[in-house]
């Protein structure tokens, strides 16, 4: 499974959905997706953007959790 850390990055950066919609010109549907871990495919155009608001590597956003849930 991916963990997509966008809560984490917008946490420690004080900004809420908003804001990173406003900062990445991406529509505020996808941000709360990605927040709430709901996406299902991500655009690399919408990470490069998230990732440039945050100043912050692909890495830093997404994981590959081995764990298996169950």
């Amino acid at each position: 499974m991916i963990r997509c850390h966008l809560s984490k990055l917008m946490g420690e950066h004080k900004m809420n959905i908003s804001d990173v919609a406003r900062e990445s010109g991406l529509n505020r549907s996808t941000i709360s997706s990605l927040y709430h871990e709901k996406a299902t495919r991500i655009e690399l155009e919408t990470i490069e953007k998230i990732c440039k608001v945050f100043g912050c590597s692909v890495g830093d956003m997404l994981e590959i959790n081995d764990k298996v849930e169950g």
